[in-house]
């Protein structure tokens, strides 16, 4: 009940709507619209690593919790995308309201085909599509790393050991830290963390 008390009151500040889940279009590849707990992003927050001068690239955005609350809080700007159209217009019509909407953006768009910009230097996932749209979302990253050598750090939601045995073959990830988030929930859930790999120079 505390939880639920904690999201109705940053959604409220923010003024936005974001609560509830939404299984209608998941399927093997996407999976259903969750948002991260407002919990797990304070903490994200005051770790320091997202700042005004950074750009988050937010897969799988929803109705755009993370972009909102993260461009509020770290003053960073923002780019949710986001496959599905009903869920997209969500996101645009929290966008009029939300106190933070200058510093965000979205875009309808599948993640295997979204072009990075290249000012994007800081990448959330909460598992939002099987390991194949992973990989080809990480080579279009690649992508713009190479066009535009910086450091980028990705940050992992919830990871699914297919994600963690995944990014640790890819060559240009390095390991940088984790963001224990076991403590907020109840049940031990080991998979309750963020997990941040680097790419760097």
């Amino acid at each position: 009940m505390r939880e639920d008390k904690n999201e109705n009151r940053w959604d409220k500040l923010l003024q936005i709507h974001t609560m509830g889940r939404d299984d209608s279009r998941s399927d093997l590849y996407r999976y259903p619209y969750e948002p991260t707990p407002y919990c797990v992003l304070e903490r994200m927050a005051n770790t320091g690593m997202i700042r005004k001068g950074n750009t988050l690239l937010d897969y799988g955005c929803g109705k755009g919790r993370v972009d909102f609350f993260l461009s509020a809080q770290t003053r960073c700007q923002s780019i949710g995308v986001e496959y599905d159209d009903r869920i997209y217009a969500k996101a645009m019509e929290n966008k009029k309201a939300a106190a933070s909407g200058a510093r965000t953006e979205f875009v309808l768009e599948s993640a295997e085909n979204f072009p990075v910009p290249v000012e994007v230097d800081r990448v959330y996932f909460f598992n939002p599509f099987s390991l194949e749209i992973l990989r080809k979302a990480m080579a279009r990253l690649l992508e713009s790393y190479y066009e535009n050598p910086r450091e980028i750090q990705l940050f992992f939601y919830y990871p699914s050991d297919a994600y963690i045995s995944y990014l640790m073959t890819v060559p240009e990830l390095e390991f940088l830290d984790e963001i224990d988030c076991m403590d907020l929930f109840p049940g031990g859930d080991s998979r309750e963390r963020v997990v941040i790999f680097t790419i760097q120079e």
